[in-house]
């Protein structure tokens, strides 16, 4: 009887030790998870316009193959990557995500510049005129994931360097919780906001009471400017989270610090003339500055990459490069 009782006792003490370390991967997860926020902005806000065009009914199908494409770059490629950097080359984790900054802000004065030229639509029209449905699905889905795996990196890579833990285990699992996470926040965000116009049809269609309908003809009125508004958002995020990334790794390598520190000393200024909401002034002065600096990053990124990158990468592929 006193063996049981004293395996007993040790399986109470394994199950608050359990329960202990449980709590420490949620505290864990929610800090990293908030400070990747702005990441996090930017991938809800990017991801709709993967399924314009599209069926009604292809929607969801296409944002659960992205979703699916972003756990498997979280958890099968990111996760163990990040780790062994972290374990055996540390030094390498902020030029890489530096790089990873960069292409944000490449993507995101890609949108403005885009913004600005007429024919970027007519070559999306073009593509969904020639182009069989099927194959034009799978194009926009491994595009949405490639994107997603340059965002998902910038998440994990953030959300790894809050975590304070020794433990091996410890990071893992509260990088893999934080991973699935924010993709299940996303996506579901996503879907909802993508399927708010069916909604919105059904009840202008079926709603029994005239406030009901009435909400439904809101909706259906409201989701283009809402999309329209979610494009603005992902196109500044980008370059915010971007200009943001490579300033900071600019300062924390030595490399040139005073960008960083102009744009800080600039934001405290602003803060203190205003008196007031000191803390939120600094941050929008500080985004601003970051997206300005990400914007002219991004312009002058956009010849190297289309003159220079893409066709060295088309000849070491031998894929055709892709008509912006």
């Amino acid at each position: 009887m006193s063996g049981l009782l004293a395996l007993l006792d040790d399986v109470a003490a394994i199950a608050k030790v359990a329960a202990a370390s449980v709590d420490d991967i949620a505290a864990a997860a929610a800090k990293a998870g908030a400070k990747a926020a702005g990441v996090v902005i930017d991938d809800a806000a990017v991801t709709p316009k993967y399924v314009h065009g599209f069926s009604a009914e292809r929607e969801l199908p296409i944002i659960w193959h992205i979703a699916q494409g972003s756990l498997k770059n979280k958890l099968l490629i990111l996760l163990p990557a990040l780790l062994a950097l972290d374990h055996f080359l540390p030094q390498a984790i902020t030029p890489l995500l530096m790089l990873g900054g960069a292409y944000l802000c490449f993507e995101g004065a890609e949108k403005v510049v885009h913004a600005f030229a007429p024919h970027a639509d007519a070559e999306v029209d073009k593509d969904f005129d020639t182009k069989d449905p099927a194959h034009l699905e799978e194009e926009k889905v491994a595009g949405a994931i490639k994107t997603d795996f340059i965002l998902s990196a910038e998440i994990m890579t953030i959300a790894l360097a809050t975590i304070e833990s020794p433990s091996f285990w410890m990071q893992a699992i509260t990088l893999a919780v934080v991973g699935a996470f924010i993709t299940f926040i996303v996506y579901g965000a996503v879907a909802l906001i993508v399927k708010m116009d069916d909604v919105g049809l059904h009840l202008a269609a079926t709603g029994r009471t005239s406030g009901g309908r009435a909400l439904g003809r809101g909706l259906v009125l409201a989701m283009p400017k809402l999309m329209a508004f979610l494009s603005t958002v992902g196109t500044a995020a980008m370059l915010w989270v971007g200009g943001n990334i490579v300033l900071h790794g600019l300062e924390v390598t030595h490399l040139w610090a005073w960008p960083y520190d102009t744009i800080h000393h600039i934001a405290e200024i602003a803060a203190s003339a205003i008196g007031t909401a000191s803390g939120f002034v600094t941050w929008v002065v500080t985004a601003a500055l970051d997206g300005v600096f990400g914007l002219v990053l991004g312009v002058l990124l956009i010849p190297v990459a289309t003159r220079v990158i893409g066709p060295l990468w088309s000849a070491v592929t031998g894929k055709a490069k892709a008509a912006h």
